[in-house]
């Protein structure tokens, strides 16, 4: 058998030079967004008192465990794989800042770090940071206007009987569930079924209010599937968006008290029904408005094509809740780079 050269002294750096030239997506995030915005909210989260007086090893950076959780939100690999991927490719140590020497978080460290923020409730907070953040820059909000929409996001569907799913829907847990705690712990009694283009459709819904010039997500609402798109809209907008034109499609008709309330310009699509069909200047309007609420499908579009995140490994809405929040944070953080990319090639 041939020996295997090995690595020489340089070789990591020239490596790393390599990826930088092939314009390496999470270069970019380094490069433009500074994560150490979120580090006093890190210092309160994990500012816990010991119990003993025993010494342990010292935890993982948490900037670097938080910029794990954006990597896997990028490319949506398990806690497992996500493990063997910084093992494997230095580009993935580069942005975390590790070294071939140092030792990987393991995937049990990984679920903990992520659950602990998830109990915690703070990656919602991380969001807003990170959208106030580029509003201090005047990035963001630029005054032309919102689009509303939702979206489904997958999850491992449950395969429960009819009688079964009803009392979930009452929210009881099942009886043999309880004889079973390791079949307890796999179900989720929150995911919603829902149908949609004559799909049956399980999971949660990300609603989402997305600036119509710069794509980004200003603020977003998660429920189950089954939830009308109507009933979370009250917690997208609010006075600060007054004067700014709301675009929607036809299941927010009944929210005109609502945008009016909050100082916006209805652009919703109008409704015509059996007895009462749109008239052709209803029509003209419709297509106008539906041309610039299309925008909110390359939000999703990215989301589904290039994250892979419509489909997510969580069980329950609070652990769905925060894989979508870093989901959407991640999203932002890409726009904005290569936002920034097109205006300084």
């Amino acid at each position: 058998m041939k020996n295997i050269n090995p690595l020489g002294f340089f070789d990591d750096h020239f490596l790393f030079e390599k990826l930088t030239k092939l314009k390496n997506p999470r270069a970019k995030l380094d490069e433009h967004i500074d994560l150490k915005i979120f580090a006093p909210t890190f210092d309160v989260t994990f500012n816990e008192p010991k119990n003993s007086n025993a010494v342990d090893r010292p935890p993982f950076n948490r900037l670097m465990m938080f910029k794990l959780l954006l990597l896997q939100s990028l490319y949506s690999p398990s806690d497992d794989q996500m493990e063997y991927q910084i093992t494997d490719k230095l580009s993935f140590k580069r942005f975390l800042g590790l070294k071939s020497s140092n030792h990987v978080p393991d995937s049990k460290t990984i679920w903990k770090f992520c659950e602990t923020l998830t109990q915690e409730e703070v990656v919602e907070a991380f969001f807003y940071r990170f959208n106030t953040a580029l509003d201090d820059k005047n990035i963001f909000f630029a005054k032309n206007g919102h689009i509303v929409d939702a979206s489904i996001v997958g999850v491992p569907q449950q395969r429960n009987t009819r009688d079964g799913n009803k009392q979930i829907k009452q929210g009881q847990t099942l009886e043999s569930w309880q004889k079973r705690p390791n079949k307890l712990w796999q179900k989720d009694g929150d995911a919603r079924w829902m149908r949609k283009n004559k799909m049956n459709l399980y999971g949660y819904e990300n609603h989402v209010k997305v600036n119509h010039g710069k794509k980004l997500i200003s603020s977003y609402s998660v429920s189950d599937a089954a939830t009308h798109d109507s009933q979370k809209f009250e917690n997208l907008i609010d006075k600060d968006d007054a004067g700014q034109k709301l675009y929607g499609d036809s299941v927010y008709t009944g929210q005109g008290a609502r945008i009016v309330w909050c100082g916006m310009i209805a652009m919703i699509q109008e409704k015509g029904t059996a007895c009462k069909p749109l008239k052709k200047q209803q029509k003209t309007k419709n297509r106008k408005k539906s041309w610039i609420h299309s925008r909110v499908e390359h939000v999703f579009g990215y989301m589904t094509n290039t994250m892979k995140a419509m489909n997510i490994r969580a069980k329950e809405l609070e652990r769905a809740t925060a894989k979508i929040d870093l989901t959407n944070l991640t999203y932002n953080n890409m726009i904005h780079c290569l936002q920034l990319e097109q205006m300084c090639p």
